[in-house]
């Protein structure tokens, strides 16, 4: 992230998000004003809060999806929440600090995969030696048990008193002569590099073998709190430490797959777990974003509401202010404060207003960016530019079927003009109209896929399109269920 500037933060969204140039800019921003943050001085740096943001649109038109691809360029942990899930405090439900918790428990996932990662080299060393010496154990030789000097006197002592005698001393065993010994252990050595060398090739993979592995199932338990039901997972061996032994199981498996199982097993050993949740709670705290999706539908005053037992939509947004505000939450792996996590508050606003949130609420989110409606050019863009357009993943999902599908330009145009039609005659769901028409289009090559699959292009022109849809679309009530 230290290297990217917010010209090439909107340069890297663009290639994902069409449009909607305004909300990348102010997130491009939000996200370079963490790393300046980092630049200024410490006694100042506790002083600068975040800029929250709230993007105002109708569904369909990217907030998420901006949101999103802005954790990943900035390998921030990210989680998005609905509004809606959570009530007050009093009713049975979701509290607004699980979703703290829940970004503490990604950002701890994401620490260890990264550190995992680190040491994944020496860990795949290990785990060969491991399974050399379960397919060729190296010989042990038992030595025999002789009496220490210290304590020979004090059994001479305790068998002149009770009239016992000395215990005898193990007689050795009957070795091997020397010389044979030594090339039964160069044998032994001979057999294990060539292993070694088979393994690390991979000529072995697919040989069965049993190992014996940590079982790492943790019960859970739904644990009543003040707040409602919270699911809790109960780790035995880490409340009570070193005296309960963890259980192993033995398990049949090919080398491959003990090499992978053996690798996470030995990585995990190399770690420092503290170390790791201390790293994780700093990076929640400096860099989490936290995108609160569908904050319109708990918009509104109690003056608005009908009457009748509800759950207060205002207090739910009188508990969200102080996590936004900045307050400490405590979860299992510590306390972690949120004064400098970014949140993002997104929300399409058509019965409601940004100013039917309460005024304190709405101080906390002082960046306002209302995203752009789509329309045909719009749509027209989607399906063909980002990395991740319809056109590109359908073509190849079909293509693992052997199925080759070659959109015209006049296709691609004419499917852009009837997701805006539709939009328009019903309720506009922006670019997620796409998918409805797409699977609509390719639905019966979709399913004779595995009997068409040839070597002969299937090209889909603006008349396949017409012939396709046109028929639902004049037809009001087949498009209004199916489209």
């Amino acid at each position: 992230m230290e290297d990217l500037t917010p010209k090439q933060i909107v340069s890297e969204l663009d290639k994902y998000i069409v449009g909607q140039d305004k909300a990348k800019r102010a997130v491009a921003i939000a996200l370079r004003n963490r790393y300046r943050r980092r630049q200024i001085p410490e006694d100042m740096r506790e002083e600068v809060i975040p800029k929250n943001i709230l993007m105002i649109g109708p569904t369909g038109v990217g907030k998420t999806e901006i949101a999103r691809r802005l954790a990943q360029i900035a390998r921030a942990p990210f989680i998005k929440v609905e509004a809606t899930k959570f009530t007050e405090v009093g009713y049975v439900g979701r509290d607004v600090d699980s979703m703290v918790r829940d970004l503490v428990q990604l950002a701890v996932r994401m620490v260890e995969n990264e550190k995992v990662a680190e040491v994944e080299g020496q860990a795949r060393e290990l785990v060969i030696e491991r399974i050399l010496e379960i397919m060729q154990p190296m010989p042990r030789s038992e030595k025999p048990t002789r009496i220490p000097k210290e304590l020979e006197a004090a059994y001479e002592v305790v068998g002149q008193l009770l009239g016992s005698q000395k215990p005898a001393e193990a007689e050795p065993e009957t070795t091997q002569p020397e010389t044979t010994a030594e090339e039964d252990l160069a044998r032994r050595m001979r057999i294990r590099e060539k292993l070694r060398k088979q393994l690390i090739e991979g000529v072995l993979d697919d040989h069965k073998i049993d190992i014996e592995v940590e079982d790492t199932a943790s019960p859970f338990l739904q644990v009543f709190t003040p707040q409602g039901m919270e699911e809790m997972g109960v780790d035995m061996q880490s409340m009570l430490g070193g005296m309960m032994p963890r259980r192993r199981k033995m398990k049949t498996v090919t080398v491959g797959e003990a090499k992978e199982i053996l690798a996470q097993e030995e990585a995990r050993r190399l770690l420092d777990q503290d170390q790791i949740t201390r790293d994780a709670i700093e990076r929640t705290e400096e860099t989490g974003i936290i995108f609160v999706d569908e904050l319109d539908k708990i918009a509104g005053r109690e003056k608005d509401s009908q009457g009748g037992p509800q759950v207060s939509r205002e207090g739910v947004q009188r508990d969200i202010l102080p996590i936004i505000e900045g307050s400490t939450v405590m979860t299992k792996f510590g306390p972690v404060r949120t004064n400098h996590v970014l949140f993002i508050a997104a929300g399409a606003f058509h019965i409601s207003k940004p100013s039917d949130l309460i005024p304190e609420l709405q101080g906390r989110l002082p960046i306002r960016v209302e995203l752009d409606s789509l329309h045909e050019a719009d749509f027209k863009r989607i399906l063909t530019e980002p990395k991740n357009a319809l056109i590109k993943q359908y073509t190849a999902l079909l293509g693992t079927e052997g199925v080759n599908v070659v959109f015209t330009d006049d296709a691609i145009s004419e499917i852009a003009r009837m997701a805006a039609e539709v939009n328009s005659q019903m309720e506009n769901i922006g670019a997620r109209r796409l998918h409805t028409i797409m699977e609509c289009l390719l639905e019966d090559i979709s399913f004779n896929a595995s009997d068409l699959a040839s070597e002969k292009p299937i090209t889909i022109d603006a008349a396949i399109v017409r012939e396709r849809l046109e028929g639902i679309l004049k037809n009001e009530d087949l498009s209004k269920y199916i489209l």
